[in-house]
């Protein structure tokens, strides 16, 4: 039956095509309904009596799709500051899978787009964002997050390709001695990914190549936090590729799909990548949400 394939199509991938659902159940009568809850075994499921309720875990997941296209919305109306302190304040309220949240945004602002969000969260939530993550975290990320968030990097282009070598040394050193002390809790370690300028760390992630013969997130590869840590700071692009493309898999669960609307809101470098962000979502997503994230990308800005 057509409208039975239009309406499982209408409910596939990321978004809710709503045009569809709209033509089809505003145009059923009762008995075309039956057919359809009959039809869609994967949503209905029919008891002793004959009756065809809907899924328990059905209805949760509807609601999110539907929602998805409200929260893409809200995201994006928000002042960059404000979304920003938002982000982070949510992030470390749900605990140590979301912290990656944080470090995005620490990593891959310039310095008064993070002052601004610290601005933003001081009227929001009447407290800093560094005594919040030093009184929320108690792991071993505390000292890394509260240093990222604290920043306010030179940007300028110039570099001391001296001290960049003698620093990826250290970092060298600092994840050979893992089993003795966590990378993460290396003071050093710390103090060069939270304060160095991203010229100087993209000298010290080639640095790094040279002397240890692979890449520094190669040898940070149990280092969760850590590796996204260099990641964003370094190779920023790598980083989000790897996020959008868990948020695009089939199996993909609901932080994961929460994040492809986070990355393509908020980062604008990487939807300006040509062709890459369309070309990965064109298949997936549906409805007024695809229409928006596509829009978004075609717009190019924040």
């Amino acid at each position: 039956m057509a409208d039975l394939e239009a309406l499982i199509k209408a409910f596939s991938g990321i978004g809710v095509d709503e045009n569809s659902l709209i033509s089809i159940l505003a145009n059923s009568n009762h008995e075309h309904k039956k057919s359809l809850r009959k039809g869609y075994s994967k949503f209905f499921i029919e008891d002793e009596n004959g009756f065809e309720r809907l899924h328990q875990s059905t209805i949760k997941n509807l609601k999110l799709e539907f929602k998805r296209f409200r929260d893409a919305v809200v995201l994006s109306l928000l002042h960059p500051w404000e979304r920003d302190a938002r982000l982070i304040e949510k992030a470390m309220k749900k605990g140590p899978r979301h912290y990656s949240v944080i470090v995005e945004i620490a990593c891959t602002r310039s310095s008064n787009e993070l002052l601004g969000a610290r601005k933003a969260y001081h009227s929001l939530f009447d407290h800093s964002i560094e005594e919040d993550l030093a009184s929320h975290i108690k792991g071993s990320e505390r000292k890394l997050l509260v240093a990222l968030v604290s920043a306010y990097r030179y940007e300028g282009p110039k570099v001391n390709d001296d001290v960049a070598k003698s620093e990826a040394e250290i970092l060298s050193n600092a994840i050979k001695n893992a089993d003795k002390r966590k990378p993460i809790e290396d003071e050093d370690a710390i103090m060069i990914l939270s304060t160095r300028s991203k010229p100087h760390l993209q000298a010290v992630y080639e640095h790094y190549n040279k002397i240890c013969g692979k890449t520094i997130t190669e040898d940070l590869e149990a280092e969760g936090i850590l590796k996204d840590t260099v990641e964003c700071l370094c190779t920023p692009a790598t980083y989000f590729t790897r996020v959008l493309d868990a948020a695009l898999t089939v199996d993909a669960d609901e932080e994961s799909k929460k994040a492809l609307t986070r990355v393509i809101v908020t980062q604008k470098e990487l939807r300006e990548k040509e062709g890459y962000v369309p070309n990965k979502i064109q298949g997936i997503l549906t409805g007024s949400y695809k229409d928006f994230i596509l829009g978004l990308v075609a717009r190019g800005e924040n």
